[in-house]
């Protein structure tokens, strides 16, 4: 039970969501930082922003788990 792990350490459901939004932002700044800093050109830029772009799916997917679980445990209790 990997969610109610997380929720009793303190881990909720808007912590998940601002992560995953914040993982959108520094998607593009790294594609931004990448395409003016690196030598490498644009590849390497449209890598590193589709690398960290993968991110907010996962930390979307576990704030709605954890949205869910708190549902469960504000109904039911523990």
């Amino acid at each position: 039970m990997i969610i109610k792990f997380l929720y009793d350490k303190g881990l909720r459901s808007e912590h998940a969501n601002t992560v995953a939004c914040a993982a959108i932002g520094l998607s593009i700044a790294s594609w931004f930082t990448s395409r003016k800093v690196e030598a490498q050109g644009l590849d390497r830029a449209d890598r590193w922003g589709i690398f960290v772009a993968t991110w907010p799916a996962t930390w979307f997917g576990l704030g709605q788990a954890l949205s869910q679980y708190e549902r469960t445990v504000i109904s039911f209790g523990r």
